[in-house]
């Protein structure tokens, strides 16, 4: 059991580095989010509950039942209890990548592999990384997560629970993030954070609009949001795609040049993306790197899905055999799969 223990709070999706101050953290802020967690049914049964926590868990575990038995997600005990942290985040994740250019810097992590992020149980704790990053000269951005996923490994202890972080989500982004986790649990490729977080952003953005499908209003508020995040999606692409063109420029002039069109950008946001000022005004080469990742291979999964006739089991299925392959056959063969992008069945999502 002590080993099982062990395991189960090294293999943290958005956790993991050989530091031992970090391996420390993560082993206990996970653990402690595991004792914090009781069953839903619990709650449900507590006097003290509030109706309104009592009606989103209900609700929770109807998306729950829903992911497995319409969207062929794992069956297991992950979200199946819940956890009041007294905290806004779960982690916060440090995210960085050079002064000119978007290669995020990556970590490594013993059993899960390799992603573009580091997460830290404590704010305070991840900003001091931060910093320490910062003075080495990288782009640094701290980003406050509100779910993470174990993978599954949490299964041994009672698996990874709903939140306070989310739990009172609209409807459609509650489904999504249920989603968008339970994917990473279903395919999972140890070395690729863009094709995971594309992936697991296709299945929350397919999944959510069929939980949603006999809710109209519902639907129709998740669809505004969503329309709304693709205009910011949009401007973002523009605005990297712009500073590459830069990167990939002399030397002398690169520092200069980024500045214009970081200025631009932010003249740009309240016109084109309203409600992203704050994003556009903190941005960095590591924003928009770490945004690519989510963002950058969705249509392609989306057009797989089409491809696979709409059948949950055989998309999974799909991707499932992706994941054996070296990262740029995975994604060569993926867009290769998906078509061409005019082929694209649906709106971009948001990441």
């Amino acid at each position: 059991m002590t080993r099982r223990l062990l395991l189960a709070a090294l293999a943290l999706c958005l956790c993991g580095c050989s530091a031992v101050s970090h391996w420390g953290q993560a082993a206990a802020g996970h653990l402690a989010i595991m004792r914090a967690a009781r069953p839903v049914d619990d709650w449900l049964a507590d006097p003290a509950t509030p109706p309104e926590l009592a009606e989103r868990l209900r609700l929770a575990q109807q998306m729950r039942d829903f992911a497995s038995a319409r969207l062929a997600l794992p069956d297991n005990n992950s979200y199946r209890r819940y956890a009041d942290l007294h905290r806004p985040a779960v982690v916060w994740n440090v995210v960085a990548a050079p002064e000119f250019g978007f290669e995020l810097k990556i970590w490594c992590y013993p059993i899960m592999g390799c992603a573009g992020y580091q997460g830290w149980f404590d704010r305070d704790a991840a900003q001091a990384h931060a910093d320490a990053l910062q003075a080495e000269g990288w782009e640094v951005q701290v980003q406050a997560i509100p779910a993470y996923s174990s993978l599954g490994w949490s299964r041994w202890l009672g698996g990874d629970p709903l939140l306070n972080t989310f739990i009172r989500d609209p409807e459609g982004e509650l489904a999504a993030m249920l989603f968008h986790e339970l994917a990473h649990q279903r395919v999972y490729a140890a070395d690729d954070t863009g094709f995971n977080e594309a992936y697991a952003s296709a299945v929350e953005l397919l999944g959510a609009r069929e939980w949603l499908a006999a809710k109209p209003e519902a639907l129709a508020t998740f669809e505004a949001g969503r329309a709304r995040r693709e205009r910011f999606l949009a401007l973002a692409r523009q605005g990297r795609e712009r500073l590459a063109a830069v990167y990939a420029g002399p030397p002398a002039q690169r520092a200069a040049a980024k500045a214009v069109v970081m200025a631009e950008l932010r003249a740009r946001v309240h016109g084109e993306a309203p409600g992203y000022e704050t994003w556009f005004q903190r941005a960095n080469n590591a924003s928009f790197a770490i945004l690519s990742a989510y963002d950058e291979l969705v249509p392609a999964f989306l057009r797989l899905f089409e491809r696979e006739g709409r059948d949950w089991p055989r998309f999974h299925a799909a991707v499932e055999r992706l994941k054996p392959l070296e990262a740029a056959e995975r994604r060569a063969t993926l867009r290769r799969l998906g078509g061409p992008d005019e082929l694209d069945p649906a709106p971009r999502p948001a990441g």
